[in-house]
């Protein structure tokens, strides 16, 4: 039976501040959700609380059906700063999840240097963070998340630390690798134009108190999204999705300039 993980009626407070109200989806086995929003709607928020770093204040999130036999890990973070440790080498960040857990030693290297092959990072195992570019950090970032061989992915704009051509030629990466392995994931981003090559259903949350505003889903295949002929479909539902956002997106822009 395949798994789905399953978030009910999410309230979330800091203090008298209501960050989220009453947030409920579902997000399949093999799907990428992509969440947006204006700043201030809780989108990190709420993805800590999917990742078990905060708990709500009411509602639930649980997994529902049988999750991969091989996944030490349920949740995993990929983050926007690369979060690499600069004394460890290549090889020694991918690992360290690993460390956590009663694996033999041979099991350790082999899931090591698969996640190293499935990123491209073989023959880079033996550098430190500092000799890599932003891009191949992130790849580091993004294999160390997949040698635990998680059920769901987290991910908290993981690439806009990086400049427009680099984020173009990960992004390309990631949509190989998720092929593959049929990735499960939670993806915040500010980005439109990224959810819309990346995900398969894009949650629309409202400025807080963060509401479900809308799910939009991307009937284009993944695999076709860079055609041609898919652009007006894709430009179509980037404007749906930003006459949603544009308003708020505008108060809290000002609010920040003004701060």
């Amino acid at each position: 039976m395949a798994f789905e993980l399953v978030v009910d009626r999410i309230h979330h407070q800091f203090g008298a501040l209501s960050v989220l109200e009453d947030i409920t989806f579902t997000i399949r086995q093999g799907e990428i959700l992509a969440i947006v929003g204006p700043s201030g709607c809780g989108k990190s928020t709420l993805l800590g609380i999917l990742g078990g770093l905060l708990q709500p204040t009411r509602g639930t999130v649980c997994v529902r059906g049988r999750m991969p036999s091989d996944s030490l890990n349920p949740f995993t973070y990929i983050f926007q700063d690369f979060a690499l440790l600069p004394w460890r080498t290549v090889a020694g960040n991918v690992r360290m999840p690993l460390e956590h857990h009663p694996l033999p030693r041979s099991e350790r290297s082999a899931r090591v240097q698969d996640a190293l092959a499935r990123t491209g990072l073989t023959d880079f195992s033996h550098a430190l963070p500092k000799q890599l570019s932003g891009g191949m950090r992130q790849r580091v970032g993004i294999a160390r998340a997949l040698v635990v061989r998680p059920a769901v992915l987290l991910m908290d704009e993981p690439f806009s630390a990086l400049d427009a051509q680099t984020r173009d030629l990960l992004m390309d990466d990631f949509e190989a690798i998720w092929a593959r392995e049929n990735t499960t994931a939670a993806y915040v981003t500010h980005n439109l134009h990224e959810a819309l090559r990346m995900a398969d259903r894009i949650m629309i949350l409202r400025r807080r108190p963060g509401l479900v505003r809308e799910i939009v889903s991307v009937p284009i295949p993944r695999a076709d999204r860079q055609q041609a002929n898919a652009r007006q479909e894709l430009n179509r539902l980037y404007e749906q999705l930003w006459a949603h956002i544009r308003q708020e997106a505008q108060i809290a822009d000002r609010e920040m300039t003004n701060g």
